[in-house]
């Protein structure tokens, strides 16, 4: 059985001429079923960069098959998967990153969609974040929190002016001063393995009730940097931000500052990215945070 292609996945390969992708992936599910067992379901839709179909395993289990589409190296993803081991992310079944694909625990619906209260919602992100957090070493080959506030770095200054300088300059400037305390501030004695990217649909329920991890970017970072994506989330609510930032600190016993200055930096590098790209409303709700509070 061929999955049916979603059609942001389908429009994002034929956009960078990769048509012929398509033509292959059916013979490549189908391959992947026989040589894992597999019986093909349906496609979810929702993203962009990798065709995500349910199966089932032989002994009746649910899974779901990932395979990203050309450019798209799971190899990494696999990597933090494996280090994670079904803590606070999904479980890894099986992979062929020669294939760029991945099989995975199938999981339920975004926490979005079932807890109503954004404050909750915080909660429960920081609770996940937790369990995934562990210690690992220098030489394990993940990119580090101070990479990532370089590679910003770089990237922002250029970022925002193909975006129509959609912030102000002293929200740049201070995204970028925080970047370099960040930077400064790594030390991989009390880094930890992170996600890079949590937020409400990245979290879905697993079948205990709690809620497990998609999509990891896998850092060996300090865990502000996970936090910092929490202070992000949900742009517009009006709620106390420094005070949200402070009850994740409580919680965690992480550093307050360092937890609001990953929060500066993924609103502005996000909410321009965000312009960038024309996914609206959410940039402008991002920036026009960022300026609220640079002023």
């Amino acid at each position: 059985m061929s999955p049916d292609i979603p059609d942001q996945v389908r429009k994002t390969v034929m956009a960078d001429g990769n048509e012929c992708w398509l033509d292959e992936l059916p013979g490549v599910v189908d391959s992947l079923a026989q040589e894992w067992s597999l019986t093909i379901g349906s496609s979810l839709a929702g993203g962009h960069a990798a065709l995500v179909v349910e199966v089932t395993l032989a002994d009746g289990t649910p899974a779901v098959l990932k395979i990203g589409v050309p450019g798209r190296d799971l190899g990494h993803e696999a990597m933090v998967l494996r280090l994670a081991n079904g803590g606070g992310c999904a479980k890894l079944l099986g992979e062929d990153v020669g294939r760029q694909a991945l099989l995975l625990e199938r999981l339920g619906a975004p926490m979005y969609d079932i807890v109503a209260d954004p404050s909750n919602r915080h909660d429960l992100l920081c609770e996940v974040a937790v369990r995934m957090w562990r210690p690992i070493g220098p030489d394990i080959g993940l990119p580090t929190g101070a990479e990532l506030a370089e590679q910003y770095a770089h990237r922002l200054p250029e970022l925002w002016e193909q975006a129509g300088r959609p912030c102000s300059p002293a929200t740049v400037a201070d995204a970028l001063n925080c970047m370099n305390r960040r930077r400064l501030a790594h030390d991989d004695r009390s880094s930890v393995l992170v996600h890079g990217d949590i937020h409400e649909m990245n979290a879905l329920q697993a079948s205990d009730g709690s809620y497990k991890l998609i999509d990891p970017a896998g850092l060996r970072a300090e865990p502000a940097c996970d936090l910092g994506t929490i202070v992000r989330c949900n742009p517009g609510l009006d709620d106390d931000l420094w005070a949200r930032t402070e009850r994740l600190a409580s919680r965690t016993r992480v550093d307050a500052t360092a937890i609001w200055e990953w929060g500066t930096i993924h609103r502005v590098v996000s909410g321009v990215y965000a312009c960038s790209i024309g996914f609206q409303p959410f940039g402008d709700l991002l920036l026009a945070e960022a300026d609220r509070l640079t002023a």
